[in-house]
């Protein structure tokens, strides 16, 4: 089953006092790249999302992110008037107004509003809550949250499935037509050969004939595009195998579709024939195409 590193999931959920949403999203990359937005005053839980999120997924730039509050009827926190500071605040606020007294200087009164504003003076109640509860409720959400994310990558990995699939056909098809018209070249390339030799015979007085057929034998064996045929026959079985395996089959895509390109790209450059050229150049696109593709396969 081909999967996807494309791809979106969230979930809402509700326990121990607490609402939360997860956000997860991916898109390629060349290994497994994890971005995580967590509140940090939830204990000990980057390091148990960090694990099992890796166990889940091999290859993709992957963001997440949770964003947890306080159910209604809990997220009331009370103020609180810090005493030492107001103490501070005040003694500072008397030293100026005596100050400004000696000076001859006279200030506004000070108001009960101006000392509350004083940095410091008013802290929210945040007596120190057990996170243990909210953490297990967390973690014992978050793999229903990777089964949606891996749901939908699936169906776009079942996507991608079906578009490489069908250009590992036209690349198929476009190698039977290049070994078919290699072979109806042979014999051309082979009579040309000949009348080459003869040529060349009958124009240079004591020349080698061995040699000189030797010479023509290697040109011939420059041109022979057998092997590269062959090979590109054989990358499309492998891909084809690829696409039947289980696992994450990205990397060996990767490789396989250099080795695709290097096969078309060499049979262009021995083509030596106007009908074979097309075909290889044919072949260079579509191979271009499905390594565009194949870079979304996890």
């Amino acid at each position: 089953m081909t999967v996807s590193m494309t791809g979106f999931a969230a979930r809402k959920g509700q326990d121990a006092g607490y609402v939360w949403v997860w956000d997860i999203r991916s898109v390629n990359g060349k290994g497994l790249d994890l971005r995580l937005r967590l509140p940090d005053w939830v204990e000990a839980l980057e390091l148990a999302v960090r694990t099992q999120v890796q166990q889940a997924l091999s290859r993709g730039n992957v963001s997440l992110s949770l964003k947890v509050a306080a159910e209604a009827a809990e997220a009331g926190p009370g103020l609180q008037v810090n005493a030492a500071v107001l103490a501070a605040v005040l003694a500072a606020v008397q030293q100026v107004e005596n100050a400004a007294m000696q000076a001859g200087v006279t200030l506004a009164q000070a108001t009960a509003a101006d000392v509350l504003a004083v940095r410091g003076v008013l802290d929210t109640a945040s007596a120190e809550a057990d996170t243990a509860p909210l953490r297990a409720a967390l973690l014992a959400d978050l793999p229903a949250l990777l089964a949606d994310f891996a749901a939908m990558r699936a169906a776009e990995g079942a996507a991608l499935h079906a578009v490489i699939s069908a250009q590992l056909d036209q690349i198929d098809a476009l190698t039977r037509a290049a070994i078919a018209e290699a072979d109806l070249r042979r014999d051309a390339a082979a009579d040309a050969l000949r009348t080459a030799l003869a040529r060349v015979l009958d124009h240079a007085e004591g020349a080698d004939e061995a040699r000189v057929a030797q010479e023509l034998a290697l040109i011939a064996v420059k041109q022979d595009v057998t092997e590269e045929l062959d090979r590109l026959t054989a990358h499309v079985a492998a891909a084809r195998a690829l696409l039947a395996e289980s696992g994450p089959v990205g990397r060996k895509f990767d490789f396989l579709m250099q080795e695709f390109m290097r096969e078309a790209n060499t049979l262009c450059s021995k083509a030596q024939s106007l009908a074979l050229t097309r075909i290889g150049l044919d072949l260079k696109t579509v191979i271009d195409q499905m390594r565009e593709q194949v870079q979304n396969v996890e």
